[in-house]
């Protein structure tokens, strides 16, 4: 029995998230479909990550057992073919019998890209964040580098059963800007459910002057997974690294 690890990229525009779900389509559910097809099994996909409706991969990573003889390049194209154009396997491996694509993860980084709104167009609203004006690259990282470290959480997520231990560690916060676009990289050891949107939000709305400025630091110091929460729009959020 073969360990295959599958790299895939995906358009989450109109997907109502990674995970699979009844009568709703997901990434994993249009990806296990096409699987399926293809090697006359049920393929259940362990994963590095669960991403929130409408939000896309650049770099996403997924594992499954099989017996199959099919040559796994070859499995690669077969599997493209069989699958929408919204998700594409990038690379299709044979792994040790111990690898998890979850649970052997190092860690997990995401990529926020913003524009200002005057400048974006029609072309750019599954895939851009439109903010309301130019951004300080210093004065925005300000804001963010407190969460580095390791923090309980619980003001940054949403509620989700699967997830008991609200503390997690980032260990990078970066910001540039290059061309009209603005790019920011986070990386912890893993996120909690909607953990980036909610930093996102909350750090813009600190940055634009709509809430006081120890706003996020108040809510880093005094965690609560009750009280109101900042949630940045999902078109702007790119899985973008699994570290192993």
């Amino acid at each position: 029995m073969k360990n295959i690890k599958l790299v895939f990229e995906y358009d989450g525009s109109n997907y109502y998230g990674y995970q699979r779900q009844l009568q709703k389509r997901t990434v994993q559910g249009d990806l296990e479909k096409g699987l399926n097809k293809i090697l006359n099994g049920k393929i259940n996909l362990v994963s590095a990550g669960r991403t929130d409706r409408g939000v896309h991969a650049l770099e996403q990573v997924a594992n499954f057992k099989s017996d199959t003889k099919i040559p796994l390049d070859k499995l690669k194209l077969i599997v493209n073919r069989a699958i929408p154009n919204t998700i594409k396997i990038k690379k299709c491996v044979e792994e040790n019998e111990e690898f998890n694509s979850r649970f052997s993860a190092k860690g997990r980084g995401y990529t926020y890209i913003m524009k200002e709104e005057e400048k974006c167009t029609v072309f750019d609203s599954n895939y851009i964040t439109p903010v309301r004006e130019a951004i300080e690259v210093e004065k925005f990282l300000e804001i963010l580098k407190p969460l580095e470290g390791k923090h309980n959480f619980n003001s940054f997520r949403k509620t989700d059963e699967k997830y008991k231990n609200p503390e997690r560690t980032i260990t990078n916060i970066d910001f540039s800007k290059k061309g009209d676009n603005y790019y920011v990289y986070i990386e912890a050891d893993s996120f909690l459910k909607s953990m980036v949107r909610i930093i996102m939000g909350t750090a813009l709305a600190v940055y634009f002057g709509d809430e006081k400025s120890d706003y996020l630091v108040e809510k880093l110091e005094n965690p609560d997974i009750n009280k109101k929460k900042i949630v940045a729009p999902a078109s702007g959020l790119y899985l973008s690294k699994v570290r192993y």
